[in-house]
């Protein structure tokens, strides 16, 4: 019987290009979507459609516990296409309530159902001032104010909740700026960028071979050092859907 791997967000930017990264993997991917008529897209792309909504615990459990799958993937966001500035101010506020009543939600079905792995998205420009390159055992920017202060906060909150749980081995993502199909950037941007299809092979790779903890995931640049996820999961910046590199 193939591994069960259920993906919050699977039809995200990151979801869309982890799925056949999945599946050509092994796994039976199970993909989390508040709406149903991206339903029949996901069963096209050889995915079961779980329709449900993240803050509806009750169901996102009932879901969960009848999948029962062996690993969840967190790729979770409510945010513009593009990251609009005009409409980023009350995206931010939804955002950081996925992260924080979201995770945990998604967290408490997990665990109901039995699942042994949590691989979560988190953010790679949330780290206090200091210098550079950032490495993951830096404090987040936990004094920010304004919308930095919810983002980070946010975060925190996630990173707190997928790590914290000793019966769960959980593994935190901070991604760079994405870009790519789907992202509404087609160049990379950004002090600490990551192509869209790199983002999804990390999840991958980190379901594979990590045992746990916190990675920063971007493409080789002075802000941010990404050497961890080199080392121990294999990961590389130039990763792309069709190659190798996940065996």
């Amino acid at each position: 019987m193939r591994e069960r791997v259920f993906l919050a967000g699977a039809t995200g930017a990151i979801g869309t290009m982890l799925i056949p990264l999945l599946r050509d993997a092994g796994f039976a991917v199970y993909g989390g979507t508040r709406r149903a008529e991206r339903a029949a897209a996901l069963e096209a792309q050889g995915v079961t459609p779980v329709v449900v909504d993240v803050f509806d615990a009750a169901a996102l459990k009932e879901a969960l516990v009848r999948i029962a799958p062996e690993s969840v993937v967190h790729q979770l966001t409510d945010l513009p296409r593009g990251l609009d500035p005009a409409a980023m101010a009350e995206a931010v506020v939804r955002n950081a309530r996925v992260r924080t009543e979201g995770t945990r939600h998604l967290m408490a079905a997990a665990l109901a159902a039995g699942a042994r792995r949590m691989v979560a998205q988190s953010i790679a420009w949330g780290y206090a001032a200091g210098p550079r390159p950032f490495t993951e055992d830096r404090p987040l920017d936990l004094a920010a104010e304004g919308l930095r202060r919810v983002s980070v906060s946010g975060v925190a909150a996630l990173e707190q909740c997928v790590l914290g749980t000793p019966a769960l081995t959980g593994t935190v993502l901070r991604y760079g700026q994405l870009y790519g199909p789907g992202t509404g950037t087609d160049a990379a941007t950004g002090a600490s960028p990551v192509h869209v299809e790199a983002a999804a092979w990390a999840a991958l790779l980190a379901l594979q071979r990590s045992e746990g903890g916190i990675f920063n995931i971007a493409e080789d640049n002075p802000e941010l050092s990404s050497e961890k996820a080199q080392r121990l999961l294999g990961w590389r910046g130039d990763m792309r859907l069709k190659q190798g590199g996940a065996a």
